[in-house]
């Protein structure tokens, strides 16, 4: 039940703070969902760093991982809200935003995850 509560803690804040950073960064001025492009890239930062820490010096345990990289990214990145905005790209027949969106959402967010672990190193 532990382990449980922690997922939810740490999903609760990451969805509140992926909620305040798509109010200021998307708007209706431009194409690129911005706020949901840095919510992704920022949560694949972060867990490449979380990660990193625990595999490289045990540093964090079980519940710290589960808090932080399940809970918190998980809560903070969003798949469903990528998917629907390419969703409207798509049927927008705007197939340029949703090509640059889709794959600079991939390509940076590995790079981001990569990145995190690297600099834990």
């Amino acid at each position: 039940m532990k382990h449980i509560l922690l997922v939810f803690i740490g999903g609760g804040f990451g969805s509140v703070l992926r909620y305040i950073i798509g109010k200021y960064l998307n708007s209706l001025q431009t194409s690129i969902p911005y706020g949901t492009f840095a919510a992704n890239i920022l949560g694949s930062f972060l867990i490449g760093i979380i990660l990193g820490f625990a595999t490289k010096s045990n540093s964090l345990n079980q519940s710290h991982t589960l808090l932080l990289a399940t809970g918190f990214c998980g809560g903070f990145t969003t798949f469903s809200t990528f998917a629907y905005e390419n969703h409207v790209f798509l049927k927008a027949g705007d197939f340029a935003s949703f090509a640059l969106y889709t794959i600079g959402s991939f390509v940076i967010g590995f790079l981001a995850v990569f990145l995190g672990m690297f600099l834990v190193k």
